[in-house]
């Protein structure tokens, strides 16, 4: 031994663990069963997938539970019952509870898994109650952006991005408090694959299938994601989230396409350097980052074979091809509710897509809409922002009659 002191056994973390049956749910437990020494389950919560939330109840030890309505939690108490009566899980119902596990005492970290606006109420309740939130939902900041940052600076939140180009920005800034300009930072580029229809014939979009849309090139995602990287409305819910993380401006943030998902994004500087984070498309890395930070930790992921990668690919942004950056950039641009307006079409337009309702490339159409016909107004409460949610919800419907109409 050199002498040098020994470093300290890392504490033990517990975890609220909100969406745990989606794609970036599953992806935080695999990452959380490879530590068992630093995190502990406090809490998880699901939608609809009950048989999948019992199983993890059961693995994790759960004491808590969040499902959505009284017949899923009629049914995970029968699921737990069947494991034995010793499970300590508690189980609770509805939005209020998700709220309650967020802020509870005994909890130290949030992952913000939930997809969608859904999600926006737990995650403020966790900002208030001065949690280290690690977001995934990228929608919550994008409806709630000045709320949410003011809420996490007033009660001393840490807010940590999950989104992999998001949390790739993050490692390639410089630790140290300050703007982009005393960092010395000239922009911030976010990567994106382009989806499933890259190189598809614009005529053909219209005949696109929900499998179709579904059927990401690299990543592993859920249903509205990966309708949203096809149409890369998630690129400019990227933009609008990374203007509120790292406090740029929309003309700040360019997005260049990469189909190969190894740089997750880049940094550039006034100096002429470019830093860049790489990693094989795997949600366990940023989700590592985020849970040991500013520490490291194995994820379980393979490590980034350059030889067999062997060149890296770009082009440039095509918005007549994904004229959803446009929507998103004028959304930011416009401030208030604009970003929740547009954020909320979008929901309702892909919903309707993957139900059969609306075709691919009237979704773009849709959202445009919404964010021309319904004013923004101010986003100071979040009561302002659910009503602008709920207001934008109904143009939406209104606006798909109107293409059903004969």
């Amino acid at each position: 031994m050199n002498g040098a002191p020994l470093a300290s056994a890392p504490s033990m973390q517990t975890l609220t663990l909100l969406g745990a049956t989606g794609s970036i749910g599953r992806s935080t437990l695999e990452v959380v069963a490879l530590h068992p020494e630093r995190y502990q389950i406090f809490a998880l919560s699901a939608h609809r997938n009950v048989p999948l939330l019992a199983q993890q109840c059961v693995r994790f030890n759960a004491r808590y539970a969040v499902v959505s309505q009284e017949r899923e939690a009629e049914q995970l108490h029968q699921l737990l019952r069947q494991q034995g009566a010793s499970l300590p899980t508690e189980v609770l119902v509805g939005a209020q509870a998700l709220c309650t596990v967020a802020a509870h005492p005994q909890v130290d970290t949030v992952m913000a898994a939930i997809v969608g606006a859904a999600g926006l109420p737990s995650t403020l309740a966790a900002a208030q109650a001065g949690k280290r939130i690690l977001l995934a939902n990228k929608e919550a900041l994008v409806m709630s952006g000045s709320l949410m940052m003011q809420t996490v600076h007033e009660h001393g939140a840490t807010l940590l991005p999950v989104d992999s180009e998001h949390n790739a920005v993050f490692q390639s800034l410089p630790a140290e408090p300050g703007s982009l300009r005393t960092k010395g930072v000239a922009r911030i580029i976010l990567t994106a694959s382009g989806g499933p229809f890259l190189h598809y014939p614009l005529s053909a979009l219209a005949q696109v299938t929900p499998a179709q849309a579904c059927k990401h090139p690299n990543w592993s995602m859920g249903q509205k994601i990966s309708v949203d990287s096809a149409t890369m409305m998630n690129k400019g819910l990227e933009l609008i989230e990374a203007c509120w993380l790292f406090e740029a401006r929309p003309e700040q943030v360019d997005i260049l396409i990469h189909p190969q998902s190894i740089i997750h994004s880049l940094v550039s500087y006034v100096d002429g350097s470019v830093l860049a984070q790489l990693g094989n498309p795997d949600m366990r890395t940023p989700i590592a980052h985020a849970l040991a930070w500013p520490q490291r930790i194995a994820a379980g992921v393979a490590p980034l074979d350059l030889t067999a990668v062997a060149a890296l690919h770009f082009q440039p942004l095509d918005l007549a091809r994904f004229p959803a950056v446009r929507l998103a950039t004028e959304a930011m641009n416009q401030g208030g509710t604009s970003p929740a307006l547009l954020n909320a079409a979008n929901e309702v337009a892909v919903e309707a897509f993957l139900q059969g309702r609306l075709r691919f490339d009237q979704i773009a159409w849709v959202n445009e809409q919404v964010l021309t016909q319904v004013a923004s107004t101010a986003a100071d409460t979040l009561q302002q922002i659910l009503a602008a949610d709920e207001l934008a919800r109904h143009q939406a419907l209104l606006c798909m009659a109107r293409i059903s109409s004969p």
